[in-house]
């Protein structure tokens, strides 16, 4: 359906609407995915045409694969990655190829109203006629005698956004902004490098991790159960995320640092070590410590202690790393993001000590 924003004036609201119609749909500017095995060419460029392609951003590192979620979930209920952002969407001549003809096909629609046939005009006259109000400066021909020297930038949406409204939040018209010049302040939402890292984030793939036990699958009632991960076992992720068009580039990478392992029995009926259940990482990187012949007497220092059998069946042992979450980009700039959380469940058998009266 059509986007259409409510300006305060007849006019911001009649090229707005005209927009809606010329440029049905969502997304102008897209995402390339990438998957864990490593990244994929970024498509902005020239062609042999003198045309620029329109940009998308890349992800490379560890992410989800096909463009989806990754499996990080925010320690902060209320942090989300944008809905949307402007972002370079074409050069000149490939603008004017997209929505000239878009406008056209409009116009000749059979049966258009009168008040989108005139919102139509508006827009016509914008990008060919040098027609432009309060900050919106009009452009002659499109632009094509700068093509090559900046682009028309336009709203993208966040396809992992659920919320429609949101997505469609970016919806001013596509505006031109030369090569190494940043966008007017007005636009908050022109894609940034913390914009980037946060869009690494929702795309980042942590490591499935199982944790070590002993004794493994199979514990006793009162027998402290050690907990454990080496260092070996995992370390720091990355996900990087970048946006490289002809006279703008942009790209952050995020970092996840292991910090914690919390154990969550899958009872009530059991004591965790410590108390918290919460194992802080040791100075080596390593969680937890490895149990080793002589030490069944000793008190783990990561681990878990059941209380009551299983029965027939298993309890639901959750053990969840918490990570440290920061970011750099592109100029220097950085900073911190949400600890994100990531666990694997593990089927805990645990029986009765069998005592033998003689």
């Amino acid at each position: 359906m059509p986007v259409t924003k409510f300006w305060a004036t007849s006019t911001g609201f009649v090229l707005s609407l005209a927009f809606g119609l010329a440029l049905t749909g969502t997304a102008y500017a897209g995402e390339i995915p990438t998957n864990t095995e490593g990244g994929m060419e970024q498509s902005g460029g020239k062609d042999d045409s003198g045309i620029y392609a329109a940009a998308r951003i890349t992800y490379s590192g560890s992410v989800a694969p096909n463009g989806a979620s990754g499996n990080v979930t925010s320690a902060d209920v209320n942090w989300t990655p944008p809905p949307c952002w402007y972002a370079p969407y074409l050069g000149a001549k490939d603008f004017k190829k997209k929505m000239s003809k878009d406008i056209e096909r409009q116009l000749n629609t059979p049966g258009i109203g009168s008040t989108a046939g005139s919102a139509l005009t508006e827009l016509k006259r914008h990008y060919e006629a040098g027609y432009g109000w309060s900050d919106n400066p009009g452009y002659e021909d499109y632009n094509v005698d700068k093509d090559g020297e900046g682009m028309f930038w336009a709203g993208v949406e966040n396809p992992n956004e659920p919320d429609v409204l949101k997505r469609n939040a970016c919806n001013d018209l596509p505006f031109w902004v030369d090569n190494g010049e940043a966008p007017p302040p007005r636009y908050e939402e022109a894609i940034t490098p913390q914009i980037l890292a946060a869009l690494a984030y929702q795309h980042m793939q942590l490591p499935d991790t199982e944790v070590a036990l002993a004794p493994e699958q199979t514990t006793k009632v009162n027998l402290p159960t050690w907990a454990w991960l080496d260092r070996a076992v995992f370390d720091e992720v990355q996900a990087t995320a970048a946006l490289n068009v002809p006279g703008f580039n942009l790209e952050a990478t995020t970092t996840a640092r292991p910090v914690s392992l919390t154990l969550e029995p899958g009872t009530d009926d059991a004591l965790t070590y410590p108390a918290s259940g919460e194992c802080v990482i040791n100075n080596d990187g390593s969680i937890g410590e490895p149990y080793a012949r002589g030490k069944a007497n000793r008190t783990p220092p990561c681990g878990i202690k059941y209380l009551r059998s299983s029965g027939n069946g298993t309890y639901n042992l959750q053990a969840s790393i918490t990570w440290e979450i920061s970011w750099t980009g592109t100029g220097g700039a950085g900073g911190d993001l949400p600890d994100g959380a990531f666990g694997n469940d593990q089927d805990v058998a645990v029986q009765e000590i069998q005592s033998i009266n003689r």
